[in-house]
């Protein structure tokens, strides 16, 4: 179900553990499996937890807590704004809006040509930059004006 590359990356973070708690690697696998297969289907998810000899149910939990994690397609640019108390009375509930107008999507949606979902997000760690967009999971972007959010849009176009 995951080509080689990607069980290759689950087995170092496997290995970062003892023999007997793989199961502790399941944030880590399935970032790697959906890294590979761009979002966690159920088959996913369950080929993860047996692959670490631990419960389908156990690695689901863990799925769908974390925002990071994708149980339904998502576009190509995964835009995510803190809309946590602290960043939602800085400029994130504002920023949300914003980003629903330009792309004419809601939270949840993904543009018609695939590019762009957006989604809501708890705590960044960031309330002081606020407002702050997660893009991709990977990339943080502070105190972002509506010009830097139109900057941004135009870059990941591209």
């Amino acid at each position: 179900m995951l080509n080689s590359e990607s069980l290759g990356k689950i087995d170092q973070e496997v290995a970062k553990y003892p023999a007997d708690q793989k199961q502790s690697a399941v944030i880590a696998a399935l970032r790697i499996a959906q890294q590979e297969k761009g979002w966690l289907a159920a088959e996913t998810i369950e080929y993860v937890a047996a692959y670490l000899c631990m419960p389908a149910m156990a690695a689901y939990e863990v799925a769908s807590f974390y925002n990071m994690y994708d149980l339904q397609p998502v576009g190509k640019h995964k835009l995510t704004v803190c809309t946590n108390l602290p960043c939602a009375l800085s400029g994130g509930a504002d920023a949300g809006e914003y980003l629903k107008h330009k792309l004419g999507i809601e939270f949840n949606q993904t543009t018609p040509d695939g590019q762009f979902t957006l989604k809501e997000g708890e705590c960044m760690g960031a309330c002081g930059d606020a407002p702050v967009l997660l893009v991709n999971n990977h990339r943080m972007c502070c105190r972002m004006t509506e010009t830097q959010m139109d900057q941004l849009i135009s870059e990941l176009r591209k």
